[in-house]
């Protein structure tokens, strides 16, 4: 089973002061926070549970995504 360092975490300032991170690859797997050490730290708790439920179905976590950063002009 994979674990959540096999996948890109992008993790950005929100806009009202707080960071949000996520995995693109997996849906609903997103948590916001604080400080981008809440933020973290509360995605793994997120991965995890999506994780066992993956696992409860009898289903592989899907493979990760290539993400491209581009910036408005």
């Amino acid at each position: 089973m994979r674990s959540l360092r096999n996948y890109t975490i992008v993790l950005r300032p929100d806009d009202n002061g707080t960071f949000v991170t996520y995995v693109p690859a997996i849906a609903g797997c997103h948590a916001w926070g604080q400080t981008s050490e809440e933020a973290q730290a509360e995605l793994v708790h997120v991965f995890e549970m999506i994780r066992d439920e993956y696992q409860e179905a009898g289903q592989e976590l899907p493979e990760d995504v290539e993400v491209a950063v581009t910036h408005a002009r």
